[in-house]
């Protein structure tokens, strides 16, 4: 019986490394805020979240801005989705097509986060949450930000219609869209992240504005799968196999 065996790329490795990572920070400052709430809570004391523990936000501060400024550069350890941006990435293909239309996808994201993060912000200003869970869930996106690329992209899948990340419209939308909650904490550390987040998407967007070309397959040779090189899709055709198994063991059940 042959045996199916998954050759992870440098790409794909060095993602599921960052899943771990940012999964592992996100569990050690929830568990943090919790323990600080609680005992707070039995002394009777002021809750002040993460402000006893300035070395914390410090490190969180180190290493997004770090892995944010790495992005305005080339790079081979990064994936194509977010190099294509670059002007040494662009490949012409012989025959260039005309891309699909993807502004109204586009628009259509825009609006369903601005409304996820406006809801947040409601619960932020009736006290229902406090600037801890505003932290906690900049760290939940981007946990959620490695499972899009991994396994699962809502984006993807119900907005774009993509065939892989390499060819995302909003690939370096991330860091702004992970750090959209720390708008409404008035501190050098959350608004540095978001606009170094800002910054990076108002360049992609430029970018994208003036040399469109580097963004699709039709025109871009480096973003064919021929040409591919960290096969990070892979995880998710994995999945979506696996699912129609289940779907037709259950059906023949």
């Amino acid at each position: 019986m042959s045996k199916c065996k998954l050759h992870l790329s440098k790409i794909s490795m060095l993602h599921c490394w960052k899943l771990v990572f940012r999964s592992a920070l996100f569990l050690a400052l929830a568990v943090i805020y919790i323990y600080d709430r609680i005992i707070a809570h039995q002394s009777g004391q002021t809750f002040m979240a993460f402000v006893t523990h300035p070395y914390l936000l410090a490190f969180v501060w180190i290493v997004f801005a770090a892995e944010m400024l790495l992005r305005f550069f080339p790079s081979k350890m990064e994936s194509m989705g977010c190099q294509k941006v670059f002007a040494c990435n662009y490949q012409p293909v012989a025959q260039p097509q005309p891309h699909r239309d993807d502004r109204g996808a586009t628009w259509a994201i825009l609006a369903a986060w601005l409304g996820l993060n406006g809801a947040i912000a409601a619960l932020y200003f009736t006290h229902i949450i406090d600037n801890g869970i505003l932290i906690l869930i900049a760290l939940a996106y981007s946990v959620c930000d490695m499972i899009c690329i991994l396994f699962f992209c809502p984006f993807q899948t119900w907005f774009l219609k993509n065939k892989c990340c390499g060819t995302c419209r909003i690939y370096n939308w991330d860091f702004a869209m992970m750090f959209t909650p720390l708008v409404l904490i008035p501190h050098f550390y959350t608004w540095s992240l978001f606009s170094l987040g800002l910054a990076l998407l108002l360049y992609w967007e430029l970018v994208h504005l003036r040399h469109p070309e580097r963004f699709y397959e039709e025109s871009n040779a480096s973003l064919k799968c021929a040409n591919c090189k960290e096969r990070l899709c892979s995880h998710k055709k994995q999945l979506r196999q696996l699912h129609q198994k289940l779907r037709k063991m259950n059906f023949m059940k």
